[in-house]
């Protein structure tokens, strides 16, 4: 089990979660951010701390936020589908490279949310 951020976060970055991320496996996107999957030790305080309630233990994950969940390990694997262990992520880095279909489930939450 592990954590992940999900779509309440695109376009919101608050980053909070990153100061209290004891081992600083929550990296920065260019439009959200990203937990490692394997750095995570699934201690609980960036969810408990998320000011927009996007961080959910990937067994808890709502449904239509699925596509989010996977991108957490997506945007971490190698050329060869490997989880890659950059070791930690802190102010400064150059951002995680978004999942290529960010835009796209982040365009249709749009359209959702403006209907409802």
């Amino acid at each position: 089990m592990a954590l992940v951020i999900l779509s309440a976060c695109v376009d919101v970055k608050d980053g909070i979660c990153t100061t209290s991320c004891p081992v600083d496996c929550i990296y920065e996107g260019e439009r959200m951010f990203y937990i490692h999957p394997t750095e995570c030790i699934e201690c609980g305080m960036c969810e408990s701390i998320c000011p927009v309630d996007a961080i959910r233990y990937d067994d808890e994950v709502p449904e239509g936020e699925e596509a989010y969940a996977e991108m957490n390990t997506a945007v971490f694997l190698d050329v060869d589908g490997r989880v890659s262990e950059p070791g930690g992520w802190h102010r400064g880095m150059e951002p995680v490279r978004d999942a290529p279909d960010l835009a796209t489930l982040s365009a249709a939450r749009d359209i959702r949310e403006e209907v409802s």
